[in-house]
């Protein structure tokens, strides 16, 4: 079997960055606690990374982000690499609490383009997925910024202000962005665009597109991850005939790949390197060896 690595694929800046700066959290304050409100990116294996270093990932799905930071009276809080509500961090800084802002500098860019605009009267049409932290980071910011998951919501949609900025969650799939954008000019004629699906984003898509007759990709991530789907929607529209999203190697034994000459595997942008080595290696070689998880190696970058 012929196997392809997919390039680019795998981390992106964003997520080295957040990273790096929890690791450097954990080295210049030994004696503090250090917290992560929500995960630090959507990989599970990252997470167990860094409970292994006494490193607690705050997440609950029945309380909000206020709440779960409502717990915490002493130490360090990390931010996501998603961004956060500006009045939760304000609330951090209140209670005294140690804080790391670990935000992707491309949805910070993305976040004080929409303030930016929200200063000279604009209201803003935003795509993006309902319940991601980076749009609800977003839609914090102000009630003139309406949540387009889908062109149905462009229909329902009913933005009274003539001055209406559209832009979108930087991981976003670029074939969907590219119908909704049609469908709110369609609907809002005079509306600005401006697109901000991130670099590291359009190249790994971009990387997948030219993939385009291949029988068989493999795309390594968490069901979490949206850059993760898109990498495998982006690939049946490429018309790939066969499209398997798994999380780590162990997953591939449950696949029938006898019959496959060629695949192609591709990795989400906070999918660890070193579960795709893991991947790439056990397609090559069938060793049980890389089946096995050694989680010290999750944070290598």
């Amino acid at each position: 079997m012929e196997v392809i690595k997919v390039v680019p694929s795998g981390y992106c800046k964003g997520v080295i960055n957040a990273i790096n700066k929890v690791k450097q959290a954990i080295k210049d304050y030994p004696d503090k606690q250090i917290y992560i409100l929500g995960m630090l990116v959507h990989n599970k294996y990252v997470v167990g990374g860094f409970n292994l270093h006494n490193v607690i990932t705050l997440t609950d799905e029945n309380k909000t982000k206020e709440q779960l930071l409502d717990e915490i009276d002493d130490g360090v809080i990390v931010f996501t690499a998603h961004g956060i509500d500006p009045k939760i961090k304000q609330k951090a800084l209140d209670k005294g609490l140690i804080v790391v802002d670990a935000t992707c500098c491309d949805v910070t860019k993305n976040a004080n383009l929409c303030i930016q605009h929200l200063k000279e009267g604009y209201d803003v049409a935003y795509i993006g997925k309902k319940n991601h932290p980076e749009s609800d980071a977003v839609l914090a910011l102000s009630d003139k910024i309406h949540l387009i998951t889908n062109c149905e919501d462009v229909k329902k949609s009913n933005i009274l202000n003539e001055k209406i900025l559209i832009t979108n969650q930087t991981t976003m799939s670029i074939n969907d962005i590219d119908n909704i954008i049609k469908a709110l000019l369609d609907k809002y004629p005079l509306a600005k665009v401006v697109e901000e699906i991130c670099n590291a984003t359009r190249t790994r898509q971009q990387a997948v597109k030219e993939l385009e007759g291949f029988d068989t990709l493999i795309v390594v991530g968490d069901p979490k991850s949206n850059n993760t789907t898109q990498l495998a929607n982006i690939g049946k529209q490429a018309k790939i005939k066969n499209i398997y999203k798994i999380e780590n190697s162990l997953e591939l034994t449950s696949i029938n790949l006898d019959n496959i000459d060629k695949v192609a595997v591709t990795a989400g942008a906070s999918t660890p390197s070193y579960l795709t080595k893991q991947v790439i290696e056990y397609l090559k070689t069938k060793d049980e060896q890389y089946l096995n998880v050694d989680f010290k190696k999750i944070l290598d970058l």
